[in-house]
């Protein structure tokens, strides 16, 4: 799956990947207008409003991204009705060609780890048939119970094909507190880039690991570190823009051939409209002030990187 995702990349010179994190108050109000006259103010009405603003911003922007990243939070804050809309969104979004990161970041043992990873990422055996339940393509995994909590799913990619994003030094100001402890003089956070890397060597794709690895763009100079202690691992980048990443300080997550990153903005491209810069494009057009905001960001990005 790492190499689908790199092809995307390529075609589309674009080296990011949209977060489709809705909220309510993101949503325009004549989308929930319409969703609540349908289905009332209920879980439902929110989780069709969510759908349908998702679905506009994936049609205006696909045919300029490589992949998209739904935080499930978002979506289970509704109940079942969002994990329906969290479903709908991922499937979609794989019609139209993206590669799809499930941001879900899980992480347990054993049997409850194996089910986090075949619901996600696998198939599940219901009598003498297979089903995929949700389907990403990678999703993201919390590493903090150890290899038990991460074997399970670099089982089920090697499987399926499929890929992980480890957390490894994550973009929120009190990541410190435990990621940057000193273990023998080291940064917890090394030890589990050298762990990601190990995992990795077991899933390698074409010149990547399907074992890929999240490190915030809020940390550059811990990036360029860890950069060079896993060179063939996929970094996925949080952080950039609304967070404080500058597409400067990214210039070390990326590899000498181009490669080896994908920066992620979530609000700064769904939210685009609330901003000042294009507020002209007003509620209505919501969704082309996403598509601007993506060609933007990856002027910005591809511009830092001397492309």
């Amino acid at each position: 799956m790492i190499d689908k995702l790199i092809k995307n990349i390529q075609e589309k010179n674009a080296p990011i990947v949209v977060g489709l994190d809705p909220m309510m108050n993101y949503i325009p109000e004549h989308i929930q207008k319409a969703a609540f006259e349908e289905y009332g103010e209920t879980l439902k009405g929110a989780a069709e409003a969510i759908w349908v603003y998702n679905k506009g911003i994936i049609d205006a922007t696909y045919d300029l991204i490589p992949a998209v990243k739904p935080q499930i939070a978002m979506y289970e804050q509704f109940g079942i009705e969002g994990l329906i809309a969290f479903h709908k969104t991922c499937a979609y979004a794989k019609e139209k060609g993206l590669v799809v990161i499930g941001d879900i970041k899980r992480g347990d043992i054993g049997s409850t780890s194996t089910a986090y990873a075949v619901g996600h990422l696998g198939k599940v055996k219901v009598g003498s048939k297979a089903f995929a339940g949700f389907d990403e393509d990678f999703v993201t995994v919390n590493p903090y119970l150890g290899t038990d909590g991460v074997k399970p799913f670099v089982d089920v990619c090697k499987e399926e094909n499929k890929g992980i994003f480890v957390l490894v030094k994550t973009s929120n100001p009190s990541s410190g507190e435990f990621q940057d402890k000193l273990v023998d003089g080291r940064p917890l956070y090394e030890l589990v880039a050298e762990k990601v890397v190990e995992w990795g060597n077991e899933c390698m794709g074409d010149t990547y690991s399907n074992v890929g690895c999240v490190v915030g763009a809020t940390y550059p100079e811990m990036g360029k570190v860890l950069r060079k202690l896993m060179p063939k691992t996929y970094i996925l980048v949080p952080g950039y823009g609304a967070q404080g990443g500058k597409a400067a300080d990214l210039v070390h997550y990326f590899n000498e051939d181009g490669l080896g990153a994908i920066v992620n903005s979530s609000r700064g491209i769904i939210a685009a409209y609330k901003q000042d810069k294009y507020a002209s494009f007003g509620e209505a057009n919501y969704a082309e002030a996403s598509r601007q905001a993506v060609v933007d960001m990856i002027a910005d990005i591809n511009g830092a990187l001397g492309k």
